[in-house]
């Protein structure tokens, strides 16, 4: 499949009047987004990929033992003979970690931080079949790859909008409809945050959803603040040196706040402690179990580049870097991080950019010692291959 140019995949706009008019603002319809789409899997085989243990799946029923039912996978090829003929939908989470031609797909949305796209979601719906009308809180591209869905776009939602007492599913209780569309194979949709959105399938359909990363404030002030409690010692604590006396012994004054205040935004304002925590978390990999140490023989990997093998990034591995200094970056894979001299950035960015790095480019670096330290220790960790080890 050839993937769509920018100003194609969004519809004749470019990638700048797209951020600046349409992202985290309002919804986007873009015919023909990717005009050669090949549906990278059969409803067959998403099917089979619910059957395994690793894979995060589910199923919804319109109208189930309960309204909207859920089912949890694993699922058994029973299960799958037993449900009706219409009004129900497979989910299937992070395909991209295991069909390749679903990964490539995420190479068209290049002109956004790759470490702020998430998975892609695909969904098999029998017609009839829904999730029923609901909100992310998140960025969603929707690329119809089967069939056809009618999408119904909503009312801007929040956490006050109410929603179904439903143990599982956060489905609206009131949607406003305002704009309607049916997308065919190729069509895409884009759904900023916080808009409802309901789509029914028109006839047996499947839909690529590319979801993007967006921590919370809560996720992000409780993970920030663990992250800091590591570095800090247990003599750094409150202090009030100077106070006067007290004239309301059990009073809290301003001036108590103000010094918990200092302390705190002290902490806070550590540039890099926020850096180096937000890399980390944005890599942090979905499937952890499936990124596992390799043991490797010393001067294993410069045989095999000399033989012509390249190195190929674990599809489960999670990869960003931020160039510290002039004198430094730091390299983010699978929630860890590393400091590297900034003379390895072009390395970085080759190792973060690219799925597929040939023996060539990599021998380039043979005489490099931190460089290949830097390609032995990923090896080492599992987020990199070597080349016929990912089979």
């Amino acid at each position: 499949m050839t993937l769509p140019q920018p100003d194609v995949l969004l519809g004749g706009i470019s990638p700048e009047v797209f951020l600046r008019d349409y992202w985290q603002k309002k919804p986007l319809l873009i015919r023909h987004a990717f005009p050669d789409l090949e549906n990278p899997l059969s409803p067959d085989e998403l099917a089979g990929l619910a059957l395994e243990e690793e894979v995060d799946s589910r199923i919804v029923l319109t109208e189930g033992a309960t309204p909207w039912e859920l089912r949890r996978g694993p699922f058994t090829e029973d299960d799958f003979k037993a449900l009706p003929e219409r009004n129900w939908t497979l989910l299937v989470q992070a395909v991209d970690q295991f069909v390749p031609e679903v990964a490539d797909l995420m190479k068209a949305f290049s002109f956004l931080p790759s470490w702020r796209i998430d998975d892609v979601m695909i969904s098999y719906a029998a017609p009839g079949g829904s999730v029923g009308p609901h909100y992310d809180n998140y960025d969603v591209f929707l690329l119809q790859s089967h069939g056809r869905r009618r999408w119904m776009i909503g009312q801007h939602c929040d956490d006050q909008s109410p929603l179904l007492t439903h143990t599982d599913l956060r489905i609206l209780s009131h949607f406003e409809e305002q704009q309607q569309w049916v997308l065919e194979p190729g069509d895409m949709l884009y759904i900023p945050p916080g808009v409802a959105h309901h789509g029914i399938a028109e006839d047996e359909c499947m839909t690529c959803s590319i979801g993007f990363r967006a921590p919370s404030h809560q996720e992000i002030l409780l993970h920030f603040t663990d992250f800091l409690s590591q570095y800090l010692g247990d003599h750094q604590r409150y202090s009030d040196s100077g106070i006067l006396p007290a004239p309301q012994p059990a009073a809290i004054d301003d001036q108590s706040i103000e010094r918990l205040q200092s302390i705190v935004l002290e902490l806070v304002q550590d540039k890099t402690a926020l850096a180096t925590w937000f890399g980390r978390h944005m890599t942090e990999p979905r499937y952890p179990e499936l990124i596992q140490p390799q043991e490797l023989l010393p001067g294993t990997l410069l045989d095999e580049l000399r033989n012509g093998y390249g190195l190929i990034r674990n599809a489960s591995t999670r990869l960003a870097y931020r160039l510290e200094s002039k004198d430094s970056l730091l390299l983010f894979a699978s929630g860890e991080h590393c400091v590297l001299p900034s003379t390895l950035l072009s390395l970085v960015q080759l190792i973060c950019n690219h799925d597929y790095i040939d023996s060539e480019a990599l021998l380039a670096w043979q005489h490099d010692d931190e460089a290949y330290t830097l390609l032995e220790q990923l090896l080492a960790k599992g987020d990199l291959l070597l080349e016929g080890d990912d089979e």
